[in-house]
């Protein structure tokens, strides 16, 4: 995501000219669109999930591989659809998204032990994403990329914290007995269900309390520290504002995902 939000800025590519393109979102509307974050998201996520679950558990793999495909080509077709992205744009995402996989994905296995290697980790997930968000490119007018990379890129650093935080301090139990290579996806029930909706209201709500009491008390910090107006809401544009209490805030975030939240559910019996 870095990699993509980072080359819009970059290339400076603009969005399909509107007439005659018909434009349904305006958040992002003053971003650039080479290449497509979203097409690169979907893709990732979908082909990643794909490639990590296929070897583990037990299902067709031609009906996982289509999911896959109907999952980014749905979500690719939306960002044409409400005018954000041209079919280039799109293709430059999922093309930038293929090379990443094929380069990472021989480190996928030593990237997933390095969370508890070493107690000087949590210092190189903080302090490399922040360095990253800080030293964006600087854009000719304001735009929400920056943002958005800072919350994408804290909200990874805080679950990665989080899972060093679980194993080091072996917050969480370690199996009893080895499990399979291969695993049987088990029947979707009416108490599953009910249990993992339970578990998300539990969790989101946690999140957000959380999220908003970090935000808060973070631009607090900063908005005496640099002695701006309460409430400035250009003030929080700023770098030295913006960065900061979004890396704050949604680093927050993912350590509470991955740390408290479990411990919550397992207080109330949830696990």
């Amino acid at each position: 995501m870095y990699i993509g939000q980072m080359a819009k800025d970059i290339l400076k590519w603009p969005r399909p000219f509107s007439p005659p393109v018909v434009k349904l979102e305006k958040r992002v509307i003053a971003e650039y669109g080479m290449p497509s974050t979203h097409a690169m998201a979907a893709t990732t996520i979908s082909f990643t999930l794909l490639i990590s679950t296929m070897d583990r558990y037990q299902y067709p793999f031609v009906l996982g591989l289509l999911t896959a495909v109907v999952f980014s080509t749905l979500v690719c077709l939306s960002r044409v659809y409400t005018g954000m992205h041209t079919v280039l744009d799109v293709l430059g995402g999922i093309l930038v998204t293929a090379v990443l996989i094929v380069l990472t994905y021989p480190a996928w296995t030593l990237i997933d032990r390095l969370d508890s290697a070493s107690p000087l980790f949590p210092v190189c997930v903080i302090v490399v994403p922040f360095f990253l968000c800080y030293n964006y490119p600087v854009s000719d007018c304001y735009s929400p990329t920056r943002a958005d990379t800072t919350t994408i890129l804290a909200a990874g650093a805080g679950v990665t914290l989080g899972f060093w935080i679980n194993h080091f301090f072996q917050l969480v139990s370690a199996p009893g007995e080895s499990l399979p290579v291969i695993q049987n996806i088990p029947p979707l029930t009416t108490d599953m269900v009910v249990l993992g909706l339970t578990k998300f209201v539990v969790g989101i709500v946690l999140i957000l309390l959380v999220r908003q009491l970090v935000q808060n008390l973070s631009l607090q910090v900063l908005y005496s520290w640099f002695k701006v107006v309460t409430r400035n809401k250009e003030a929080r544009r700023r770098l030295e504002i913006e960065v900061p209490y979004k890396f704050v805030t949604y680093t927050s975030v993912g350590i509470c995902a991955t740390t408290f939240v479990p411990m919550l559910h397992r207080f109330l019996g949830l696990l």
